[in-house]
């Protein structure tokens, strides 16, 4: 009898470390695509900062780009 209680009990166990490996392997593909997530979102912050001038400074940026603007400004 005791032979089927331990065999029962490594069952189980086996059991419970087949689905925490598979429970880490998900938090593992989680994880790296929260990272990339996170990557992406302060590309977007590091862009919005940039973008935050007001369309007369945009326009005049925009003249000495080209060679509009005139000396004396």
């Amino acid at each position: 009898m005791s032979d089927k209680v331990d065999s029962l009990a490594l069952e189980h166990l086996r059991s419970i470390r087949g689905i925490l490996s598979d429970h880490g392997e998900r938090l593992g593909g989680i994880e790296l695509r929260l990272s990339a997530m996170e990557q992406t979102l302060g590309s977007l912050y590091a862009l919005s900062g940039s973008d935050r001038e007001t369309p007369g400074s945009l326009a005049r940026r925009i003249e000495q780009r080209l060679d509009l603007a005139s000396s004396d400004a």
